[in-house]
């Protein structure tokens, strides 16, 4: 299983529909939560080429972008794949 990060805010809906599939699948992950960090905020938008918005998460290193594109990633059959390796 390709090692999973997600950054997050606690109050965000996508955040949690997100985990949520995550959660259903089985797999594990690291979340960073982003509440009024800047460094962490930083730091999520140096590894995504200036996105700023969460939830933004990594499959094996990878940037897949938002809760939207993990859906349609899910949706095209890419993201069992993808997390086994």
């Amino acid at each position: 299983m390709q090692p999973v990060v997600i950054y997050t805010k606690s109050t965000c809906p996508y955040c949690h529909a997100a985990k949520s599939l995550l959660e259903k699948k089985g797999v594990a992950f690291e979340e960073i939560g982003v509440d009024g960090d800047r460094a962490a905020q930083a730091a999520m938008a140096e590894k995504t080429g200036g996105r700023s918005t969460v939830p933004q998460i990594f499959i094996g290193g990878r940037p897949i972008g938002g809760c939207d594109d993990l859906y349609d990633l899910d949706a095209a059959g890419g993201l069992d794949p993808l997390l086994a390796g």
